[in-house]
């Protein structure tokens, strides 16, 4: 993303100083191609932003599911390990009972 700023203040640059050059920044010399020329840019503009937006927000919702699916396989592994306390107390305590039968 930051390339791509970078990438269109350079063009913006560009763009100004083709411009002087050809009108001298003179409103009198201001043509139809001028702002044709303009309209493409902004056009051309808007496509590749909209591109650039739409591949950046599929990878941060891909990033941000993976994240959830982590948290949650950590909260069922934490479980299962409780889990597994409980039954080995458990398993100790009628051990315990096996050996020494109250009569």
């Amino acid at each position: 993303m930051k390339s791509l700023s970078i990438t269109g203040l350079i063009l913006l640059a560009v763009s100004a100083l083709l411009f002087y050059l050809t009108t001298d920044f003179a409103v009198e010399q201001i043509k139809i191609s001028h702002v044709m020329g303009m309209m493409a840019g902004v056009g051309i503009g808007l496509i590749i932003g909209g591109l650039v937006g739409y591949v950046s927000k599929g990878s941060a919702m891909k990033a941000e599911q993976k994240k959830k699916e982590f948290k949650q396989l950590q909260k069922e592994k934490e479980e299962l390990e409780k889990q597994a306390a409980e039954i080995a107390k458990r398993q100790a305590e009628i051990e315990i009972q096996n050996k020494n039968p109250q009569v």
